[in-house]
């Protein structure tokens, strides 16, 4: 049995509504800093959409005023058909969290864990025990399910934080970060359970860091810096139309001279550490200028999603 089929409560008198969630113009101020400046986002179900930005981008306050978990200076919001925060508590009991960090208890074991998660949501014994083997199913966690948190691997943790924001079946899966720190084995796997989720009507609001995930995974994105939206669309949109080239990368030493030389064959050329970034339609004339160059290496390969975050948010560090 599949763990939507499993976990599928029957429904009656819910709205069916097109949005999930929405944000109208709201803003958040901490004293003199303004961390959400007039942001409006609509996520539709069946989504997942991404919300990107660098660090101190406003994202994880934005979370918690769509949760209700902070309170707004003006603006709307409304969450699985719930104004917030007025009903704040009432919506949550349809989103399913991820948070950044894993938060499990680690005194109980891999069941207890979301027995006891369960319960949090009002759900019966009856309940949680008919949802848990699907649950433990789906992290990959059965043959680990009288564990001790404690003696798990980090990506099975997060797995594990993964089925225990399922126990009460949501409608939408808020998750900040959900890879952050796995190896690339448990970051590909946490990638097919969402996809597994995606394709069962889920909705996801993902927040993330690694782009290659949000390129794989959401239908639509939004990036925000300081607060406020600075583009939103498709993923493969946002590449054509903020970049819409191919790139030349260029690893060496004293790359300095060799920017100036190179320019002309570029619709633009930007210089990160030892790498040149080269934007190039036609890439012919720059390969062969390239080639034979003593202490060079160079990569030619399409725009992607990194190249349009960098290209929005800059390429200095953020603290």
């Amino acid at each position: 049995m599949g763990i939507m089929t499993a976990l599928r409560a029957a429904r009656t008198g819910a709205p069916a509504l097109t949005a999930i969630l929405e944000l109208h113009d709201v803003r958040k101020r901490y004293g003199q800093t303004t961390v959400v400046d007039g942001l409006s986002l609509r996520v539709q179900r069946g989504q997942c959409f991404g919300l990107l930005g660098p660090n101190g981008a406003g994202k994880t306050t934005t979370l918690r005023l769509l949760l209700g978990l902070t309170t707004p200076d003006a603006g709307e919001l409304t969450l699985c058909g719930e104004p917030v925060p007025q009903r704040a508590p009432q919506a949550r009991m349809r989103v399913g969290v991820v948070p950044q960090f894993d938060n499990l208890d680690p005194d109980f074991t891999v069941v207890e864990n979301l027995r006891i998660f369960g319960r949090y949501f009002g759900l019966s014994r009856a309940q949680i025990e008919s949802r848990v083997p699907a649950l433990l199913e789906f992290a990959r966690l059965e043959n680990r399910a009288d564990a001790q948190v404690k003696d798990l691997s980090g990506g099975m943790r997060r797995r594990l934080t993964v089925a225990r924001a399922m126990i009460n079946d949501p409608d939408l899966l808020v998750m900040d970060e959900p890879t952050t720190g796995l190896d690339p084995q448990a970051r590909h796997l946490i990638w097919d359970r969402l996809k597994s989720l995606l394709a069962s009507g889920k909705t996801i609001l993902l927040t993330t860091h690694f782009m290659e995930e949000a390129e794989r995974l959401c239908n639509y994105l939004c990036v925000i810096d300081a607060g406020r939206k600075i583009a939103e669309g498709r993923p493969h949109e946002l590449i054509d139309t903020q970049i819409g080239c191919d790139v030349v990368e260029v690893y060496g030493d004293e790359l300095g001279g060799l920017r100036e030389q190179l320019a002309p064959l570029t619709l633009r050329i930007e210089m990160s550490g030892e790498t040149l970034f080269c934007y190039v339609r036609e890439p012919d004339p720059l390969l062969a200028a390239l080639q034979g160059r003593p202490g060079l290496r160079y990569l030619h390969r399409p725009a992607n999603l990194e190249d349009v975050f960098l290209k929005l948010t800059g390429r200095e560090m953020r603290d």
